[in-house]
């Protein structure tokens, strides 16, 4: 009762005002972004596939667009809240605010606390359900075009790990149908010392490679260790710490993986050998979109609390946009930092939030508080 007491009237019109403007910016960038994926998978897959109907195409689209929303959806944020203080400004509204005595403070905070709390949804929610819907895309995709994984006829690479033993898996290709099928298969099985440096210990050859029920199932395999001869098997089993969703995960972009998912998929892809930087960066940078939304808000605020009759206002606009392209192509390049291990994961996520934060705050502190 004493939170609800404290957000007044006004903070909550404020409030409801930057909900709207959000709501309104977020409808505008998701039917341009579909209406560009529709030309574009028409393009991509429609000339290609076999029998796809305008019904496929559209619900391609559908599978799509969301994960591309959430990418320019600090842009939203940024062109609503500035749509939804400019409305007030034109309005007079925040002329009798302050002279009401209410500070800038107070009805921006509202602003910033709608984005953020938009960002942690965002997280926790939409993001899984994106993630999931770009995998189903994906599905789709490679159903309609014949190539669920990876180009036929090329090789794919799989590395399963656990403590004590390694194993590389090279497959010619793989079988299409439902789970794990490779064909002409050869797995590498490699002993993992204390320091870490491994040992050749034996090699499979097999005509097809079956994953199920935690082992690979091998037909017509040939076994080869060190120093001693090869021996066939009609039939050859090896343990096997993947199955069909961590097996996938090998290929899978790091912004396809949902939030919930990040953890177990880099202690995986660690366990397995591999660099799991690219899904730390992920990790982290889900981690500091709530902070990413609020910034965004805070600076369209702050450029946008000049007097209309004091001219100069689209300037200022203007001036919010190209701030706001600045640090998501500054988002771009710390990601692109962080992935090469030039910068830790966790500053190369950090750094555009914190500066959207503080130029901001730094804009706010001169034209309220001299």
């Amino acid at each position: 009762m004493q939170l609800r007491a404290r957000f007044t009237r006004l903070e909550r019109y404020v409030l409801n005002h930057s909900l709207g403007g959000i709501v309104g910016a977020i409808g505008v960038i998701a039917a341009m972004i579909m209406l560009i994926n529709f030309v574009e998978i028409s393009r991509a897959i429609g000339r290609r596939a076999k029998d796809i109907t305008t019904f496929d195409i559209l619900n391609l689209t559908l599978l799509q667009s969301p994960a591309v929303i959430l990418v320019l959806a600090p842009f939203a944020i940024l062109f609503g809240v500035m749509a939804a203080f400019a409305n007030l400004n034109r309005r007079s509204e925040l002329i009798a605010m302050r002279a009401a005595g209410v500070s800038a403070w107070r009805f921006i905070f509202p602003a910033a606390l709608a984005a953020g709390t938009l960002g942690v949804a965002t997280v926790l929610a939409l993001n899984p359900l994106a993630s999931a819907m770009n995998a189903e895309f994906q599905r789709r995709e490679s159903q309609l075009m014949d190539n669920y994984l990876g180009a036929i006829n090329q090789p794919i690479w799989l590395r399963q790990g656990e403590r004590g033993r390694q194993v590389i898996i090279r497959a010619k290709s793989r079988i299409p149908g439902v789970g794990i099928r490779l064909q002409d298969v050869s797995l590498f099985l490699y002993h993992v010392r204390p320091d870490g440096h491994l040992d050749f210990v034996q090699r499979v050859d097999a005509k097809e490679a079956d994953l199920r029920n935690g082992q690979w199932r091998l037909t017509g395999a040939r076994s080869a260790e060190p120093g001693s001869q090869s021996v066939q098997f009609s039939a050859y089993t090896i343990p096997s710490t993947l199955n069909e969703r961590t097996a996938l995960e090998r290929f899978a972009a790091p912004s396809a993986v949902p939030f919930w998912s990040l953890p177990g998929v880099i202690g995986r892809t660690e366990t397995a050998g591999f660099s799991a930087t690219s899904y730390r960066l992920q990790f982290d940078q889900l981690l500091a979109m709530p902070f990413m939304y609020a910034g965004m808000a805070v600076l369209a605020a702050a450029f946008s609390l000049r007097l209309v009759r004091l001219g100069g206002l689209a300037r200022l606009a203007a001036s919010a946009v190209a701030l706001g392209f600045f640090v998501f192509f500054l988002n771009q390049l710390c990601n692109s930092l962080g992935r090469a291990d030039v910068i830790p994961p966790f500053f190369a996520a950090a750094t555009p939030p914190l500066l959207a934060l503080l130029s901001g705050f730094t804009l706010l502190c001169y034209t309220e508080d001299g």
